[in-house]
């Protein structure tokens, strides 16, 4: 056999095929077990021959010694918003890096793209927590598609890095049909010419190969801009019998339903498990977010695990929950979070965000500190933040001895109510004090639970969205890590196999994409870990920017030689901790994934 020496990626030439040798092959099926395989990836962008026998090759091969190494499919992130980031910044390195090579866009009801620029924008941003001062200049300068078609065409025009699905948004439709301002009107209903129209742009989506249609449901989300500011996003005011239409659609086509409950009062989650039951009729395919183990609410993760299996095993549906397999961990500049939109007092504050002087004079306000120490206290109150100050860490300060203390304990030391300490400090410096909190997910012996839970999908990472709030790029190696520790410790969450699977193809399975699997005449969508530096994997994150987006700054996960290399389409796109010259610039290695018919 003739083997080309190794150098590195950045200075090779294009090499037609690939032979990857001797590593650990994980084929992405439940049921195969991972063994010591040859993969040939032939220069067509397909996996050429698997075997474990010797491979001869000529000097126009491209040779990945994978000795000690896992070979598994590229990973799938089902639930992103990377919905402006992709038009400017089409690589998506954030996700790429971390050996993600398909993630879907268009969730929890927005999309970008029925509507003007400045309408897409102001539906966007703050839900999203997205500077709207760079999106919008973003969609005035590139939008040229008024249709899910054109959309579609651009979007795949584009020198992708990593394969691109969606979901179109009910906002979407629901503004364009509607008009923004009737859209966003408490109590306006859609008329029957204007649902016709929805139908039809839902239709237009289903054709040009979309999931399906994402909904929000959740108080939280709301409008930016100064037109219809703190308004709440237009699928908010759409009542289930107006939506009754789209839902048929769905069912008849065998798409999918994604959504949020509304997350305040939760009474709503009833209707899309009843949505996705099949007694006399075909169940819906039906994504709701989502499964974890509240801090605030101990109870919703046995709760949301009864209902899901009763929705599928009693109701017969087609239902799964979304999960995020590691610490929900958040980051806050001040109280710039959505997460103050779920009680009354931290939504006022909230509202108040673009008239600083006014917030001011409400935080200074006795009678507005009362009512927020009341609903900040209130026990059995529905919340996703626990409001819980002594979880809640400095991290940066003008004032150096606050780094590292909490509230709590910062208000004890002061002899103040924590809950004065807390507005004082926003008082004083505003977003220049960043903090951080876990809100879900921090016990690790309900990951056994959730990773085997038969009923939700592994995936919920928000990338491309909340770029100073959070960073969970790397979720599926932070689940393969915690599934690796457990192995090793002799008690096993359940095999790598599995958790592989659940990665991959049990996601592309029920989604409908020709990808997540490994076999010979399928395309070669591929990531190579080293298990030896899986020591580097962790929730830790970082800060960097997005060149793109004027340098903003965002959160980043990065994992020391965990990801060797990621394959695209049978190309490398990242060897040995740094992408190919041009990668998300010129050549195109992703495509445009649409569901299968």
């Amino acid at each position: 056999m003739v083997v080309r020496p190794h150098f590195h990626l950045i200075c090779r030439k294009h090499f037609e095929m690939i032979l990857i040798k001797n590593g650990l092959f994980f084929s992405g099926d439940l049921n195969d077990k991972a063994t010591r395989k040859n993969i040939v990836i032939d220069g067509k962008g397909k996996i050429g021959k698997i075997t474990s026998a010797e491979i001869s090759t000529s000097p126009d091969f491209r040779i990945i010694d994978a000795t000690d190494k896992w070979v598994v499919p590229g990973f799938i992130d089902c639930h992103t918003h990377y919905d402006a980031e992709v038009i400017v910044s089409p690589g998506l390195k954030e996700s790429a890096r971390h050996g993600i090579t398909t993630v879907i866009l268009g969730s929890c009801s927005v999309s970008a793209v029925y509507n003007s620029p400045e309408d897409t924008s102001d539906c966007f941003a703050r839900v999203e927590a997205v500077p709207r001062e760079i999106i919008l200049p973003i969609l005035r300068k590139n939008k040229t598609w008024e249709t899910a078609a054109e959309w579609k065409s651009y979007i795949n025009g584009l020198p992708l890095g990593i394969n691109v699905g969606s979901f179109i948004g009910h906002s979407d439709i629901r503004m364009k049909a509607m008009g923004i301002s009737r859209s966003l009107k408490e109590g306006e209903r859609a008329t029957a010419k204007e649902k016709s129209v929805m139908d039809h742009m839902l239709n237009e989506a289903l054709d040009a190969g979309f999931f399906g249609l994402s909904t929000m449901d959740s108080p939280w989300d709301k409008m930016d801009g100064n037109r219809y500011w703190s308004h709440k996003t237009p699928s908010f005011y759409a009542s289930w019998k107006e939506r009754k239409g789209l839902l048929a659609i769905l069912r008849k086509r065998g798409a999918i339903l994604q959504g949020t409950p509304n997350v305040v009062t939760r009474i709503n989650a009833i209707h899309y498990m009843m949505a996705s039951m099949g007694w006399f009729r075909k169940p819906l395919k039906t994504s709701m977010l989502a499964m974890m183990d509240l801090i605030g609410d101990r109870y919703i993760l046995p709760l949301t695990s009864f209902t899901s299996r009763f929705t599928n095993v009693i109701g017969r549906g087609d239902f799964r929950m979304q999960s995020l397999p590691c610490p929900f961990t958040v980051y806050y500049d001040g109280i710039e979070s959505v997460m103050f939109e779920e009680f009354p007092s931290g939504e006022a504050l909230r509202h108040l965000a673009k008239a600083l002087d006014q917030r001011n004079k409400l935080i200074r306000d006795k009678a507005f500190r009362e009512r927020f120490k009341s609903e900040m206290r209130r026990k059995f109150a529905p919340k996703i933040w626990h409001k819980d100050l002594s979880r809640s860490i400095i991290l940066s300060a003008p004032d150096k001895e606050l780094i590292g203390q909490d509230f709590f304990g910062l208000a004890i030391r002061r002899k103040e109510h924590p809950v004065d300490t807390f507005l004082d400090l926003i008082l004083q410096y505003d977003k220049n004090i960043q903090w951080t909190t876990t809100i879900a997910n921090d016990r690790k012996e309900k990951y056994r639970h959730m990773y085997n839970f038969p009923y939700n999908l592994i995936g919920f990472s928000d990338a491309g969205a909340h770029l100073n709030n959070m960073a969970f790029y790397n979720f599926p190696l932070q689940m393969i890590q915690v599934v690796k520790e457990s192995i090793e410790r002799g008690n096993p969450i359940m095999r790598m196999e599995k958790c592989i699977w659940r990665l991959t193809k049990e996601l592309a399975d029920w989604f409908g994409m020709e990808r997540g699997f490994l076999a010979e005449g399928r395309i070669a969508d591929i990531a190579i870990l080293d298990p030896k530096k899986f020591d580097s994997v962790s929730g830790d994150v970082y800060s960097d920017v997005i060149e793109d987006f004027n340098n903003y700054k965002r959160l980043v996960n990065r994992n020391c030689g965990a990801v060797s290399q990621v394959i695209v389409k049978g190309e490398i796109i990242f060897d040995m901790g740094k992408f190919v010259r041009d990668y998300g610039k010129k050549k195109k290695f992703g495509c445009f994934i649409e569901k299968s018919k």
